[in-house]
């Protein structure tokens, strides 16, 4: 349970299994609040199933299961995201996440931005054109877009679209962002525009990160987790 509200994440003896084989073994964690935190470690080891942990989305996994518990403050209130009282699209309300590979929905700009907040029962037509113009500029992607909302999110260039997924992502304002390797499929510059949004994202959110550029993690991870054969390690960034 947590205690210490500097923490945002904390799991205890977090195990994860799919069908017999075990991918996360004993996993005991505090991840702190308003930082980001890097995992690593080599393909197959578990990283972005500890990932998923975080909001429930192996759930639409077939095989899949998990023993032990995560508790995150939410709210101001710690809670445990496995509850049965905790409805899961009410908990990836507050736990956003971004995948590796860009994936914007059919339909326009304005609609993707929006998606969120009409799955939320938004309806109010001021409100959510606010909101989508709001996330749009904190991804710093407004006035590349704005005379072009109603066009297909799909034509946006790769950046674009990942900025795009952020900006969707980042609309309900979670208290969590969850990246899934942000900045694979990415150029340089565009990498370089990402990181620079993630850490000024930091004063409003707690950031976990896959990510397998150790130059990156350098970069921008206040706290970097290895993961190797279903087990972590810690090292925290020095100053």
């Amino acid at each position: 349970m947590i205690v210490n509200t500097n923490i945002k994440i904390q799991t205890h003896s977090l195990c994860f299994y799919y069908y017999k084989q075990k991918v996360l073994r004993d996993i005991s964690l505090q991840l702190p609040a308003n930082k980001i935190t890097a995992i690593t470690g080599p393909s197959g080891s578990g990283k972005s199933t500890l990932l998923m942990a975080f909001n429930r989305l192996w759930e639409e996994i077939e095989g899949c299961k998990i023993s032990g518990n995560v508790f995150m403050n939410l709210n101001g209130q710690n809670t445990n995201i496995y509850a049965p009282a905790l409805p899961v699209l009410e908990l990836r309300r507050k736990v956003g996440m971004v995948f590796q590979q860009p994936n914007p929905l059919p339909m326009s700009i304005s609609k993707n931005i929006a998606f969120p907040l009409r799955l939320a029962h938004i309806s109010n037509k001021n409100l959510i054109s606010d909101s989508v113009e709001a996330s749009l500029r904190k991804v710093s992607l407004w006035e590349e877009v704005k005379d072009r909302l109603n066009d297909d999110a799909r034509l946006l260039s790769g950046g674009q679209q990942q900025r795009l997924c952020l900006a969707r992502a980042l609309v309900l304002s979670p208290e969590v962002l969850l990246l899934d390797e942000p900045t694979s499929s990415l150029d340089p510059e565009a990498s370089a525009a990402i990181e620079e949004l993630l850490l000024s994202l930091k004063t409003k959110c707690t950031l976990v990160m896959v990510s397998h550029y150790q130059d990156q993690i350098q970069r921008i991870a206040d706290r970097h987790v290895k993961v190797l054969n279903g087990q972590c390690s810690i090292n925290h960034r020095q100053a």
